[in-house]
């Protein structure tokens, strides 16, 4: 069973501190997920796991308060899409802790569902080595730890943001919010990237940031037609193995 902070009264949390030393935070976006996937994808996805996560470690976690909003300024060009900056992500995220590390709390992982707030993730990682450390301080993308699985499935040559991996995922967990009959490939092959995007997408070597509207027309990378529920629970489960794996070696260090 799930033990959500949300849920329980001031008196259950106080007692949870002991019980459930480790806060899962889901982090996610709001933002474009091409003309099938809806806006908040990466936190349902993100909520999804820590969920799963915490169920497995049988009440040693607990799922803390999500971050909705994350830092989405590349798909601004697309409508619906709302974005924090980067200091006001962490600062969000550094209130969170401070509330979690006033009342006890010393290991928290935020799982994220958006790539876009690994950079800023990764800052708050180096600051609270200075500022708070006794706090264990750890994040975690989601695709990213199941590449294996994804594979596996011989995705496009170009695929990533609402392709054949994140619809499988969203099938899998979500169907309901997937618009179906509206899912269109997006850029799929290299030749299709103009100049700069392809240089955005080189693995290695600088790094480049560009909006995604020079990656792709329509917001999507890839073949979202492609996507299969069952691929898209081993890509989860993969996930959730991984990162519960994860704390249950961090309860023990």
């Amino acid at each position: 069973m799930t033990r959500r902070l949300a849920e329980m009264t001031t008196v259950e949390a106080a007692a949870a501190v002991v019980e459930s030393p480790v806060v899962l935070l889901p982090a996610g976006a709001f933002e474009q997920h091409g003309p099938g996937l809806p806006l908040a994808t990466d936190l349902v996805r993100a909520e999804a796991v820590s969920d799963r996560v915490a169920a497995r470690l049988d009440g040693r976690a607990v799922v803390g308060p999500s971050l909705p909003v994350g830092v989405s300024p590349h798909h601004l060009a697309f409508a619906g899409t709302v974005s924090l900056s980067t200091a006001t992500f962490a600062a969000v995220l550094g209130d969170y802790l401070d509330g979690l590390y006033r009342h006890g709390w010393r290991k928290v992982l935020v799982i994220t569902g958006h790539g876009g707030n690994d950079a800023t993730l990764g800052t708050v990682a180096q600051d609270l080595l200075v500022t708070r450390p006794e706090l264990q301080f750890a994040w975690s993308p989601l695709t990213a730890l199941a590449s294996d699985v994804v594979a596996a499935a011989e995705p496009s040559e170009v695929t990533g943001h609402s392709g054949e991996a994140e619809t499988a995922q969203m099938l899998a967990l979500a169907p309901g919010l997937v618009h179906t009959d509206r899912l269109v490939p997006g850029t799929t092959r290299s030749s299709e990237l103009d100049p700069l995007g392809a240089l955005v997408r080189r693995r290695g070597g600088p790094r480049l940031t560009a909006g995604y509207d020079r990656l792709s027309g329509n917001g999507v990378l890839g073949d979202p037609r492609r996507a299969d529920p069952e691929h898209g629970e081993a890509i989860v489960e993969a996930i959730v193995a991984r990162i519960t794996d994860f704390v249950a070696a961090w309860l023990k260090a």
